[in-house]
């Protein structure tokens, strides 16, 4: 199994629940990076990876998404100056872990994953997806794993459906339908989460939905006999929609399964780090046990 960070989730975790009076010898702040290599050195701990990778969301770049559709994420205020800091210290900091840390600058952190699970795929290798963002239910499949890590718990492939109300494989589309707020992707006017679920589960995919509106009609929801002409209307925008919700799982990375097998850390490189950033012992006895850890085989089970 690869376990699949997404690093943003833990970094914005530790940023607003640490105290953040911690800080560097120049005075910055440095507390949410002590917050994610604490987690960070958790989870190797815990689980032994044989491969692990942490994907990255470039800061103050324009991805490929923002240029089909401007508004995408413009709701969003612009991250603190200390966060992107600290943000660039935790990429170096999985460097140092020896783990292979992905950023690029036209896709986000959601496609370089997808990339990934779909290049171990094809090896046979199955994915944990560490993170809470719902978005990356759609790329679950038979054997995956979705964890929350210190939150929320795990979620198999058939927990995805029982607890989000639709399937791995129609979650993009389900998006497509009822928007993103978070994302600022409007949906289609009066599509809540319970009546896309129901589209979802009568329909294969928004190509099929939209081959047979009339039977929406028929389908168990209020308001269905109008229900087909207002997604007739919307029909533009919410293939608009899908292009922005599906994770992209078809780029260049140039890895491989021997790029993502994780490495003894570099206990040196770490030491400089942690001086620089002022830490005390905690983080470098745990670097310490990480090195002992071996690297050519993982635990058969996260739990």
């Amino acid at each position: 199994m690869i376990f699949l960070v997404d690093a943003s989730v833990y970094i914005f975790r530790a940023y607003h629940s640490m105290l953040p009076d911690m800080r560097d010898r120049d005075g910055n702040p440095v507390h949410a990076v002590f917050g994610f290599a604490r987690f960070l050195g958790d989870l190797i701990e815990r689980v032994r990876p044989a491969h692990m990778a942490v994907a990255f969301d470039a800061r103050g770049v324009t991805s490929y998404r923002s240029r089909i559709y401007p508004p995408y994420k413009a709701n969003r205020e612009r991250a603190p100056a200390d966060l992107v800091t600290q943000a660039a210290c935790c990429r170096e900091l999985c460097r140092h872990l020896g783990v292979a840390v992905f950023v690029d600058s036209d896709y986000e952190a959601d496609d370089l994953i997808g990339t990934l699970a779909q290049l171990m795929r094809s090896d046979g290798v199955r994915a944990a997806f560490i993170s809470r963002d719902k978005d990356l239910a759609q790329l679950m499949r038979d054997g995956d794993l979705f964890w929350d890590y210190g939150s929320r718990g795990q979620f198999g492939y058939h927990d995805i459906e029982r607890h989000f109300g639709v399937a791995p494989e129609r979650f993009a589309d389900y998006l497509a339908l009822t928007g993103d707020s978070s994302d600022n992707i409007p949906g289609v006017p009066g599509i809540g989460q319970r009546t896309a679920a129901v589209l979802m589960k009568a329909f294969a995919s928004l190509d099929e939905l939209y081959a047979d509106l009339a039977r929406v009609a028929h389908l168990p929801l209020r308001g269905a006999g109008t229900l087909g002409a207002r997604l007739a209307a919307h029909k533009e925008s919410v293939y608009l929609a899908r292009r922005l919700t599906r994770i992209a799982c078809d780029l260049s990375l140039g890895a491989s399964a021997t790029t993502l097998r994780r490495q003894l850390p570099d206990l040196a490189a770490l030491g400089h780090l942690y001086d620089r950033l002022g830490f005390g012992p905690f983080l470098r006895r745990q670097g310490e046990r990480l090195a002992q850890l071996p690297v050519a085989r993982a635990t058969a089970s996260a739990a």
